[in-house]
């Protein structure tokens, strides 16, 4: 396997990055720039593009590294895997059936999908380590599934699930659980979005491929974005990259994924930095896209916007596969909830997004935010393990901060589209026109 050596990061540093024609007067961008292209020497990340928008326009794209070890330029079109970042589109598939009356977020789902039925919920473990079951009083519901609050975990991040699973390897996929609490009582990362995918391809007839390309991505304009990569776009793909015991990033095997036979709700999509905005963008503009197409009604993005967990925390998760994730707490010390489909912070990032953005990630070390109050959407793509690996945080925090400082150099709200008089000077990203429209 290759593996990223100095010589290769002062290459990527002296290389010209490959980006959009600037977006904005060039003191405006430098500093995104700059933050990106010598966080990935300075943090030894072999790829990274970057990507901001507005409602209806991308104000800043950038890619700088290398594709693999061969030395190939990343460019803002790379495709990457995108895996969680899938739970959001999958919500809004779910959401859309519950906005026609196909299906209600409060109703039993085992009634749409009898694996859900009669699941077990994990006690603990006797002193021979054999594990203490009960029935589940509560029947899971599509808003359990949305929130992971279903019981339904990732082995990777809860204790129990994680011993349960080492012990008992041969678990049927088809067959869910056992749930590691009772529905509704705790937030835990896990599989409960994977099965409102099910959900979905039950209700709508449909596979969750044809169904996204047909209601999501087609309209929103979202062309690279599929479970399955073409021959013809093989060039494009990112190379992921591992790093186990602290070691250097070695790439995996470099070849054309292998078309899935099912697919998952929870992970598993290919997409590019500017898809991906448009998704957002359809978020900000409370379900509209492109040519005001309606993917969802207003409620229902309000809905993804309110925290849907009453008292209980979220966001925080001990890993225990360190070579596949480290711990999470992208923002230690505060309290975040969950909506339909996003993390929300309760309080704003130092130098950061709002209190009350929207966010998730995906397992390779791609991110986003969503931040209504500004009227701004973002994402930073990488591709390596372990997810939260110390350097990925740290050049998403380098990124977000660039981002707000050149987006506005206060914290006071700016928007192209209210810019008037005196309100003109307090962003310079908005000097320049001619921004290129997404639409």
């Amino acid at each position: 396997m290759p593996q990223i050596n100095r010589r290769i990061f002062l290459a990527t540093a002296a290389g010209a990055a490959t980006n959009l024609s600037s977006l904005f007067a060039a003191g405006d961008t430098a500093g995104v720039d700059a933050t990106l292209r010598s966080g990935i020497v300075r943090r030894r990340i072999p790829a990274v593009v970057g990507m901001v928008g507005s409602e209806t326009r991308t104000l800043y794209a950038g890619a700088f590294g290398k594709r693999d070890a061969t030395g190939v330029p990343a460019h803002v079109d790379s495709i990457f895997a995108i895996a969680s970042m899938t739970k959001a589109i999958t919500t809004v598939a779910a959401l859309q059936l519950v906005e026609q009356g196909k299906v209600d977020l409060a109703e039993p789902i085992a009634g749409r999908l009898p694996q859900l039925a009669n699941l077990d919920v994990l006690e603990g473990f006797d002193a021979a380590g054999r594990p203490s079951l009960r029935p589940a009083k509560t029947p899971l519901t599509l808003r359990h599934l949305l929130t992971h609050t279903s019981g339904l975990c990732y082995d990777i991040w809860d204790g129990n699930m994680f011993r349960y699973t080492s012990a008992n390897p041969a678990t049927n996929p088809a067959k869910p659980g056992p749930l590691m609490f009772e529905p509704g009582t705790r937030w835990q990362y896990g599989q409960g979005v994977d099965w409102a995918g099910r959900l979905v391809e039950a209700v709508s007839g449909t596979t969750l491929e044809n169904y996204f390309q047909e209601r999501i991505f087609q309209p929103l304009g979202m062309q690279d974005t599929s479970y399955i990569l073409p021959a013809s776009k093989f060039d494009r793909m990112v190379s992921i990259y591992h790093r186990e015991d602290g070691s250097d990033l070695k790439q995996d095997e470099r070849k054309l994924p292998t078309p899935p036979t099912t697919f998952n709700g929870g992970g598993g999509l290919y997409s590019t930095a500017g898809d991906y905005v448009r998704f957002m963008q359809m978020i900000l503009n409370h379900g509209a896209g492109p040519n005001n197409v309606r993917i969802l009604q207003p409620k229902a993005v309000e809905s993804m916007m309110t925290n849907q967990i009453g008292d209980l925390p979220a966001g925080k998760m001990k890993s225990f596969k360190p070579n596949t994730s480290s711990d999470v707490d992208i923002q230690p010390g505060h309290i975040e909830k969950w909506g339909l489909g996003f993390l929300i912070n309760t309080a704003p990032y130092a130098g950061g997004r709002s209190a009350g953005s929207l966010a998730w990630a995906g397992l390779f070390n791609t991110f986003y935010w969503i931040d209504p109050k500004r009227r701004r959407c973002a994402v930073i793509l990488m591709q390596h393990l372990p997810f939260v690996d110390k350097e990925a945080i740290g050049l998403l925090g380098d990124f977000e901060r660039a981002v707000y400082r050149s987006l506005c150099g206060s914290t006071r709200l700016c928007d192209r589209d209210r810019h008037r008089g005196e309100r003109r000077s307090v962003c310079g990203l908005h000097r320049k026109r001619g921004v290129d429209r997404i639409d």
